[in-house]
């Protein structure tokens, strides 16, 4: 092997090697902010919805709502529908946190936080976003949201996971989605049945919070 071709092997194994110590610091210190949270729920949503959209009343009042009953709210930390749930959370006297991610765009924080995380790799994000939920909550919102939902069906469904509330807000957002579902997963035996008790589809905050605490 030339001296060169060894050199360059070298310089991929040392950076392979501050990545992995990369990832595992990110771990490190979610596990550390994270641990004494105790019982919250994570909110998604879209980052480009504006504070006068209905929705984003709405997600503000479901946080609000959610931290009265004794959760704390989890989002992405971002702008948007995030803001307003860390917002309604803030307001109802409970933990608000923010797993923020680092982006080319959308990556700014919200100022509403009383607790921050910050990554680079969302893979890791994504393990926080689970392991320190009992539910998810899902307002309307685009490819990231989607990402997230698929992401919580994929692993209750394959039982990686237990069973918990996957509450999806907003009927007339969400009936497109469910159609297809039915008609083109479910008919070509992609799915079945019994995936559509996974998750649930409300239109109220009090919907949302009856959802959660109902559950078992």
């Amino acid at each position: 092997m030339t001296t060169s071709k060894q050199y360059l092997l070298d310089e991929l194994s040392e950076a392979n090697a501050w990545r992995l110590f990369k990832i595992m610091a990110e771990f490190v210190d979610a596990f550390e902010k994270l641990s004494d949270l105790g019982p919250a729920v994570s909110i998604f949503g879209s980052a480009r919805v504006n504070e006068d959209d209905p929705v984003y009343k709405l997600t503000f009042d479901i946080a609000k709502k959610l931290t009265e009953s004794g959760h704390s709210v989890i989002t992405g930390g971002g702008p948007g529908l995030m803001e307003a749930g860390n917002k309604g959370a803030l307001e109802g006297e409970g933990n608000s946190v923010g797993l923020h991610i680092h982006l080319p765009f959308e990556q700014k924080s919200n100022d509403f936080l009383n607790l921050r995380c910050e990554f680079r790799y969302f893979f890791v994000r994504k393990v926080m976003f689970i392991k320190y939920a009992k539910a998810y909550v899902v307002m309307p919102g685009g490819f990231g949201t989607l990402d997230e939902l698929s992401e919580a069906l994929v692993l209750t469904q394959t039982r990686r996971i237990k069973p918990f509330p996957i509450v999806l807000v907003g009927s007339e957002f969400w009936s497109g989605l469910l159609d297809w579902f039915k008609e083109k997963l479910l008919i070509q035996k992609y799915i079945s049945e019994s995936d559509f008790n996974m998750f649930s589809i409300v239109d109220t905050s009090d919907e949302v919070v009856k959802a959660i605490s109902r559950f078992k």
